[in-house]
């Protein structure tokens, strides 16, 4: 895949994204890369920075490279991926502690990443388990920890691999129930700047991908989200632009394994790499400038400590958000409902 000249956040931040039905990229076009920034402004007065959505620059460009949330500038999966991950989620089914099919077993969802991540899955697990359409047999398993980067994902023998190992003890479930994760990494104080930054976290989503379906063989889906809007942050921790950015990670991520990417190979189960992966839903808006959808972000619905973690409503409207994704995907809706 071409991205120029190159081919989630332990601490907190949190974004999200969603797929679709199969559709025909949308057409290359010019779009506006910026709205109306606000110079000089910080903290709560930051309601914008001025960039596009990607799920909005479908057809455009971001500093010379494709936007849109799928290849060729779309909004939605090409339908051969769609029916691809629709065939492993429907012979998902539930297993007993060693992974074999048993219908007095159960499966797992867990969840992978920072701070932002774990606030957010923590809002969506009690809700999820109340919803009446939830199959009984699903277990929802928060495997995210604050304080641990992508950076620290990536190591085979990051301890917060064992602590997931201890949660789904502690669930009455065992690692080979795992069939689907939701996953959203990020980094503490990037650097590197555009696209350094995102080609690198790109490469760790990968990692931890592999990392995650060595550890857990009957892994089939993972749904990949990015951080939201992130104008508000008053450190250094992971600010806008990176907060924006990281939504290429997982575009580039995905298209990868769309492109065939050996590193990425989901099928055959028998020699897989990866699960199938797609976006979850996709978060980012600038600050209180209505995406096309009309979802914002105002800075109450982020903490008042810091501009970069959710506020309690924020972590409820990511939370809510998740559940809606669960229940209407195609993919998702096939393994969360009865």
């Amino acid at each position: 895949m071409m991205r120029a000249t190159v081919c989630v956040l332990a601490f907190s931040a949190a974004v999200l994204a969603c797929g679709g039905t199969p559709a025909s990229p949308t057409p290359a076009q010019t779009t506006p890369v910026t709205t109306t920034p606000q110079p000089g402004a910080t903290g709560c007065a930051r309601t914008s920075v001025g960039l596009t959505p990607l799920d909005d620059l479908a057809g455009g460009t971001y500093k010379g490279l494709q936007g849109g949330l799928y290849p060729g500038g779309s909004r939605v999966m090409p339908g051969f991926h769609q029916s691809a991950g629709l065939a492993i989620a429907r012979a998902i089914g539930p297993l007993d502690s060693d992974g074999r099919a048993s219908a007095a077993g159960r499966y797992v969802l867990i969840s992978i990443g920072m701070s932002n991540t774990t606030q957010e899955f923590s809002q969506f697990k009690p809700m999820a388990d109340a919803d009446a359409s939830k199959d009984p047999r699903l277990a929802i398993v928060d495997g995210a920890q604050g304080g641990v980067t992508a950076l620290q994902w990536i190591n085979p023998a990051c301890p917060c691999w064992a602590t997931i190992d201890a949660r789904l003890q502690s669930a009455g479930v065992s690692a080979r129930q795992v069939v689907t994760a939701w996953i959203k990494l990020a980094d503490a104080q990037p650097s590197e700047g555009w696209p350094a930054y995102a080609e690198r976290l790109r490469q760790e989503t990968v990692t931890v991908l592999q990392i995650a379906k060595s550890r857990y063989p009957n892994l089939q889906l993972a749904y990949l989200s990015s951080r939201i809007y992130a104008g508000y942050a008053t450190s250094s921790l992971n600010p806008e632009p990176y907060a924006y950015e990281s939504g290429f990670s997982v575009k580039w991520t995905i298209e990868d394994q769309i492109d065939g990417s050996p590193g990425l190979q989901f099928e055959p189960v028998t020699s897989a790499r990866a699960p199938w992966i797609a976006w979850g839903p996709y978060l980012w808006a600038d600050g209180t400038k209505p995406r096309s959808d009309g979802l914002t972000w105002a800075c109450s619905e982020l903490s008042a400590s810091d501009g970069t973690h959710p506020s309690t409503t924020g972590r409820q409207k990511v939370a809510q958000a998740l559940l809606s994704f669960v229940k209407t995907d195609p993919t998702a809706r096939e393994w969360f409902a009865r």
